[in-house]
């Protein structure tokens, strides 16, 4: 079945191989390991439509690995706002400088697992993709597709350990980047996790889960717990054409990014509606935003007085709010208080 599998599958991405920037084409030498990482880091919890732009603007502003190494953190995080999950970007730019002190990324997933922020599955997509070393690459996609082309019933995430023990008996000792790119692409096309196009799946004749009924239950999932719910107040200072905002610590929640003074949600739970001013507040409405592990309702307040703020931050101008990298919650917070 193996070598079946991966014959076909390697026949079908010839033909339908997606054209993303970051990808060579089959029969391409193989794509700059500096562009393979970085489109994963940036894809991990990220759509591909998403991600493009950003893609593009990373590789325009710092086109090597060496130039990303030498820009400011605050750069890089700025340029990251809205892409979430802000450690990625704290991460990119460690790994960054690892490889320039290296002279060049590790072509092993041993060595790629030694960079900051490389876990499990981007070392072995880095080393297939960009080096084409065998390496077994499971990321959601490909869970989707093994699970059902082995029939594997056990519930995400304990599927995980049998999902990789059967992706490893698949996967070629040639053309390892191209059969992990093809097994993405097809999850993301064809084996979708709603109505799978089984008419048009080169492995619909191998495929167990669509012998033995709908497969579209696989992988089976284990019911989701409800996120809790923090509420905060965030804190809109304005002054001549200005706004003042302050710099995240380094670690914790959207940590290094510019951002509105709040109440210390992130750090507590439930901020204290603690004002950074003695002064005339007024409500300009409330902003929802769920991230990874909680949603958040963070009530906006408008600064009536004239009395400047106390501590360190920055005035901003108004006009260059856009170029600020507030974080998507910030940016929210920023269209409600500016209605």
């Amino acid at each position: 079945m193996a070598a079946i599998v991966s014959a076909k599958l390697l026949e079908w991405y010839d033909a339908h191989a997606r054209d993303l920037p970051w990808r060579a084409r089959p029969g391409a030498p193989a794509p700059d390991p500096y562009r393979v990482w970085l489109s994963e880091v940036m894809l991990q919890q990220t759509t591909v439509a998403a991600v493009k732009p950003y893609f593009d603007a990373f590789t325009t502003r710092w086109p090597t690995v060496e130039d990303l190494a030498a820009a400011p953190e605050e750069d890089v995080m700025a340029a990251w706002a809205g892409l979430g999950y802000y450690s990625r970007a704290r991460n990119l730019v460690k790994a960054a400088r690892a490889v320039a002190v290296l002279g060049a990324f590790p072509d092993t997933e041993e060595g790629l697992r030694e960079l900051p922020g490389l876990g499990a599955y981007t070392a072995a997509a880095v080393a297939a993709i960009a080096f084409g070393r065998r390496a077994v690459v499971v990321d959601a996609n490909v869970e989707r597709v093994v699970a059902r082309l082995f029939a594997i019933r056990e519930p995400l995430p304990s599927a995980r350990k049998a999902i990789r023990t059967c992706a490893d008996t698949i996967t070629p000792e040639e053309r390892a980047g191209d059969f992990a790119q093809a097994m993405m692409d097809l999850g993301s096309s064809i084996c979708t996790s709603r109505d799978p196009k089984c008419l048009l799946c080169p492995l619909a004749n191998e495929c167990k889960g669509r012998a033995e009924g709908d497969p579209s239950l696989l992988p089976a999932k284990a019911p989701k717990k409800a996120k809790p719910l923090r509420k905060g107040t965030a804190f809109w200072i304005e002054n001549d054409g200005a706004v003042w905002l302050v710099t995240r610590e380094g670690q914790g929640m959207l940590g290094g990014m510019r951002a509105l003074p709040d109440d210390g949600w992130s750090a507590r739970g439930d901020g204290d509606e603690v004002a950074p001013l003695i002064g005339e507040w007024e409500a300009a409405g409330v902003v929802r935003h769920t991230f990874t592990h909680f949603a958040l309702e963070l009530s906006v307040r408008r600064y009536a007085g004239a009395q400047p703020p106390i501590g360190t931050g920055e005035w901003w101008p108004l006009d260059r709010l856009e170029d600020a990298g507030l974080p998507t919650l910030f940016a929210k917070a920023a269209r409600l208080a500016t209605a």
